[in-house]
């Protein structure tokens, strides 16, 4: 019997999505053209794999059976395939997909995308959602090519790297009336704090520093994004702790200062994670380089 290899990561995605909308979304292809192919997958397998219900789809035991053996499947399948490819960065067209969390999609993806832009003008790079865990990324699925952040209890089928750290300093207007140069702890207690919660896990790591350290925090506000913190802080008289390197940037403003931290809040990790089927992937290989020369670059600015 022949087999049509396209039909399984339409399986994947199905299980991994539990939902044809989304299911279709990932795969960038039609609801209609996606239940046809799982029309076609029933077929062949003789068996309904997926049964609706009221939020969406539930694979049905066989399903659940035979996902790890297409898992494998589709991964030596890459292994194999991607590893025999050539790959020259200065005429490849190669799309990459990248799920960032916040902070490093300000701090190390422009000058990852100028290095692109240099050695490999013709790659392209679209940004994905980091989320809150790394299934909603993508990548342990393997449809996006890698995440970058702090990787909390990665599957089995992910491979991470570590790349850099970082540390924390905080943040006041520059005519700030209460604060000079210094900040105690009495008065980092008084102050009232922006808090960014982005997603992922860097806000867990900031507050078990602070609890490690006994220190506390009367929040002012909550925001989603480091870039909102700048503007709030230099209308205020608030404070913001924040990673060093986000501090570097933000210390460019006039209206703003950047001093340390009242007690030595230690440092936090970036890593990279990828699914396995791009071990042995050359453009993939590639791309990891650049990434963690570009770390160790600003490594030394933390």
């Amino acid at each position: 019997m022949r087999y049509d290899l396209n039909l399984l990561p339409v399986f994947m995605a199905l299980m991994e999505e539990r939902s044809v909308t989304r299911a279709a979304a990932r795969l960038g292809i039609t609801q209609p053209a996606l239940s046809n192919a799982l029309n076609r997958l029933r077929d062949t397998l003789r068996d309904p794999l997926f049964i609706r219900e009221r939020y969406g789809i539930k694979p049905t035991q066989f399903a659940e059976e035979i996902a790890p053996t297409i898992v494998e499947t589709l991964t030596r399948l890459d292994e194999v395939i991607l590893g025999r490819q050539h790959f020259d960065p200065a005429s490849s067209t190669r799309q990459f997909n990248i799920a960032p969390n916040s902070y490093v999609e300000i701090v190390l993806l422009p000058r990852v995308i100028a290095r692109l832009r240099e050695l490999a003008p013709g790659i392209k790079v679209a940004l994905a959602p980091f989320g809150s865990d790394l299934a909603e990324t993508g990548v342990s699925s393997g449809t996006t090519d890698m995440a970058l952040g702090r990787i909390v209890d990665p599957p089995d089928n992910l491979i991470v790297q570590h790349l850099m750290d970082d540390g924390l300093a905080c943040v006041v207007r520059a005519d700030h009336p209460e604060i000079g140069d210094s900040l105690s702890r009495t008065q980092y207690e008084a102050l009232r704090h922006v808090n960014v919660l982005p997603p992922g896990r860097i806000r867990v790591g900031l507050f078990q520093a602070l609890d490690r350290q006994g220190l506390r925090r009367e929040l002012a506000i909550s925001v989603t994004h480091f870039l909102a913190v700048p503007e709030i802080i230099a209308m205020t008289d608030y404070c913001a702790t924040l990673p060093r390197l986000i501090c570097n940037q933000i210390a460019k403003d006039s209206r703003l200062k950047v001093i340390p931290a009242p007690v030595d809040l230690g440092t936090f990790p970036v890593d990279i994670a990828w699914h396995v089927r791009y071990r042995n992937d050359p453009a993939h290989q590639w791309l990891r380089q650049i990434l963690a020369e570009t770390a160790s670059a600003l490594s030394g600015d933390a």
